[in-house]
């Protein structure tokens, strides 16, 4: 019998195979140990199913009249996103790729390290286009973006 402990690790494929044991109640209702092989992305899909949507998450940091900066988490939405800065306190996502669909895009945002001398101030959003979202600091304010957390979803 192989040892399956000497055996190289490998980085898995979707379509590569997993044996397992599958249980099976036959007609008179006892129960039996099927070993079956099971694809790579077929555990995937049913450890992890699929959640509804795609997102962005990241950290923004905006300073003076920058342009906001973006430490990605997360980008499951197939685009890339860029940040501008149109004017104080008011920044633009665009993407590259018609993604912002209406009625299924929304976002979660804050400031993030509190910033009380700023008046901590709400973030306000919105679908400029299915290109484009604007995001704005109520208070009209530049330097109030500190590793705020962003994320965006786009639901099926």
């Amino acid at each position: 019998m192989a040892n399956i402990s000497t055996y190289p690790i490998g980085t898995p494929a979707a379509a590569d195979l997993i044996p397992g044991t599958q249980l099976y109640t036959d007609s008179s209702g006892k129960t039996r140990n099927l070993t079956k092989n099971f694809s790579v992305s077929s555990i995937a899909a049913f450890a992890n199913p699929t959640v509804g949507y795609s997102s962005y998450v990241a950290l923004i940091t905006q300073v003076n009249t920058d342009a906001p900066t973006a430490k990605i988490l997360q980008n499951t939405t197939g685009a890339t996103l860029t940040w501008g800065r149109t004017s104080a306190g008011v920044y633009t996502v665009t993407s590259n790729i018609a993604v912002f669909t209406a009625d299924k895009t929304i976002v979660f945002a804050n400031c993030g390290n509190d910033d009380t001398a700023q008046g901590d101030p709400d973030i306000i959003w919105a679908r400029t286009s299915s290109t484009v979202l604007t995001v704005t600091a109520s208070s009209g304010l530049n330097n109030v973006l500190t590793d705020g957390s962003f994320e965006v979803r786009i639901y099926s």
